[in-house]
């Protein structure tokens, strides 16, 4: 065989290959190709989705954040404000309470010292009837004079 012979089938059988693999396995591997660029872009897609939802994820996180920053702050600000209302109030009733008790400490140091002189007078009218008694040097009767000795002790 010669040489062109040989080209010429060559050639017929490379477009025979060329034509089977166009029609028969070409659309395959064109398809597989075409789904694995879909499902590349599908996931990149995703990804930026993916990556976007984060971001606001994160906004969202740092805004309740920093409104729970807010409020523990607010919270502590109120609890300090009662614990002063508490304070002054306990004060002012530990105030009160004392200013109770001086009163009545005053009254009842009032009250004892009108007993002492009361019983410091009945004790003087004894000793001024013992003392004109002695003067007079006879006896005084303490139920006869009493009218005597009831004044005695009112200028006492």
């Amino acid at each position: 065989m010669s040489i062109n012979a040989t080209l010429f089938v060559q050639a017929i059988v490379f477009l025979i290959l060329v034509g089977f693999t166009m029609r028969f396995v070409w659309p395959p591997i064109a398809k597989a190709l075409d789904e694995r660029a879909q499902k590349i872009a599908d996931g990149l897609a995703a990804a930026e989705r993916a990556k976007s939802e984060l971001s606001a994820a994160n906004q969202r996180v740092e805004r309740e954040l920093s409104q729970a920053r807010t409020e523990t702050t607010a919270r502590l600000a109120d609890a300090d404000r009662r614990a002063q209302a508490i304070v002054e109030e306990a004060k002012a009733r530990a105030t009160d309470e004392g200013n109770k008790i001086i009163a009545a400490a005053r009254a009842e140091a009032e009250q004892q010292m009108v007993q002492a002189r009361e019983t410091l007078r009945a004790q003087v009218a004894a000793l001024a009837v013992r003392g004109a008694e002695q003067i007079l040097r006879k006896e005084v009767d303490a139920g006869v004079h009493a009218d005597l000795l009831d004044r005695l002790k009112t200028e006492l």
